[in-house]
């Protein structure tokens, strides 16, 4: 089962959208600098339910327009029953990962997907030398210029 330790709607991390963000508990890659390694631990947050989901979903029906997971995909089949309960009611989908690729299973529920470990030295997605990449899996189309302010 999924947990997670934070719950907040967020306007910068998908670009275009009103997103319902979930941190999830327990990322067991560990990346060094990470913004959120108080929730690497597996055994802290409130569980993700499907329940407790479409009822966040139903409070913020037509003020969202995107749910996004901040990792997760270690329990793919958990967050696959996410994903198609959020795409369900009508909304886009998006996971942040710091691996390079997700299963394909995942990425049939994905509007949005970023990808790659953070690495200090390059920065995230506002930098252009980062090497995450945010992509439209609609379209396959990188989209981090939205990032970078010009």
């Amino acid at each position: 089962m999924l947990k997670f330790t934070d719950e907040q709607i967020v306007f910068q991390e998908v670009p275009g959208e009103v997103s319902l963000a979930f941190t999830i508990a327990g990322c067991p890659l560990g990346c060094k600098g990470c913004h959120s390694s108080y929730s690497w631990r597996p055994d802290i947050g409130c569980l993700l339910t499907s329940e407790y989901f479409s009822h966040r979903l139903q409070s913020y029906q037509g003020l969202i327009s995107c749910v996004l997971f901040l990792g997760g995909e270690w329990q793919g089949q958990h967050l696959l029953a996410l994903l198609t309960l959020a795409r369900s009611a009508g909304l886009n989908t998006c996971l942040y990962t710091g691996l390079d690729d997700v299963a394909p299973s995942l990425k049939q529920q994905l509007t949005y997907l970023k990808t790659g470990r953070w690495q200090a030295e390059r920065g995230g997605l506002n930098s252009p030398h980062t090497n995450q990449i945010f992509t439209d899996l609609r379209t396959g189309q990188c989209l981090n210029h939205l990032f970078i302010k010009q």
